[in-house]
């Protein structure tokens, strides 16, 4: 059943990513929000609830390296793989907003979780751990970005261009709580028959989260960045992945290390500095060197190839 599930679950996650960006579109054009805001609010909560679940479950049970490493795998993943199909569709424009506030943003939060996390490098103690304060102080950071995408909406509703076909409010509503229900237990199914195989194998709980879990909980982030990358929504690919990012630390890790403290392991570091990397390589990209602010095909080829050469390390590693 859990193999039968694990197939069904991409038809469903593929599905419900569509609903939720038909039914958020036409919400927005319909009250005047942005495409931008919409990711980064509605869609990149609703595909950041597979990291989500999985984390609040590892927490619970004690599984802290796939809680840590579920959320640097995805947040790779969204980068990397994401953003790199989703410029394959043609060159993503960045709005200046996004280039100069939020991007920078996302950097900070690869740095902020580095920085809690090393206790033994910082404070010279004999281990890490992503204590309940630091899954506050997480938290924290969430309310202040969360405060600014609500002011972002009402001073943004003015810029609102859609080609999106409006939509009755209780069909877009329907629309966007399928597309939700969709994209969580899609990715679960996924994850579910994903972590069965890969421990027939005998993988390490590390390895699986940065690879298999990592993979299947970052599927609706993948899936959303492609399918509104081909319908010309480019705003919202872009606004996803970079508030998807920010909700996976400050929302996921914050909560999942609130309800119980998570020990951190040295040698999880590579992937906090691959981490850190792929968000500074997205403020280069978009920022430093290039004026007109467009991701262009040769950068998602350029992701892509990135991608593969972290998982091949990964795998090696593991």
């Amino acid at each position: 059943m859990t193999y039968f599930l694990f197939l069904i679950g991409f038809v469903v996650l593929i599905k419900g990513a569509d609903l939720l960006i038909e039914g958020s579109s036409s919400v927005a054009k319909r009250f005047g929000i942005s495409d931008l805001v919409i990711g980064m609010t509605v869609v990149a909560f609703g595909t950041s609830a597979p990291e989500l679940v999985v984390n609040v479950f590892a927490s619970f049970n004690g599984n802290s390296d796939l809680a840590i490493s579920n959320v640097l795998g995805s947040n790779i993943a969204n980068i990397f793989l994401g953003l790199g199909v989703a410029c394959l569709f043609g060159g993503l424009v960045v709005q200046r907003n996004t280039v100069i506030k939020e991007i920078p943003l996302s950097f900070l939060s690869a740095c902020v979780l580095a920085f809690l996390a090393n206790d033994h490098l910082i404070d010279l103690t004999a281990n890490s751990a992503l204590t309940r304060i630091d899954g506050l102080v997480l938290l924290s950071f969430f309310a202040v970005f969360f405060y600014y995408t609500v002011n972002l909406a009402l001073v943004g509703k003015e810029k609102l261009v859609l080609e999106t076909e409006l939509m009755p409010v209780w069909k877009a509503v329907v629309f966007i709580l399928l597309g939700l229900v969709g994209l969580v237990f899609g990715g679960e199914w996924i994850v579910d028959g994903a972590v069965l195989i890969a421990q027939k194998f005998g993988m390490s709980e590390a390895l699986i989260g940065l690879t298999v879990v990592a993979i299947g909980t970052s599927l609706p982030e993948i899936v959303t960045c492609a399918v509104s990358a081909k319908k010309g929504k480019k705003d919202i690919a872009i606004g996803n992945v970079v508030g998807s990012n920010m909700f996976n630390v400050f929302w996921v890790l914050g909560l999942s290390s609130v309800i119980k403290p998570l020990p951190f392991q040295s040698s999880i570091n590579f992937d906090v500095i691959t981490h850190i990397l792929a968000a500074l390589l997205l403020f280069i990209f978009v920022f430093v060197a290039n004026k007109k602010h467009i991701l262009k095909r040769w950068h998602g080829v350029l992701f892509l190839g990135l991608y593969s050469v972290y998982m091949a390390i990964a795998i090696y590693r593991g």
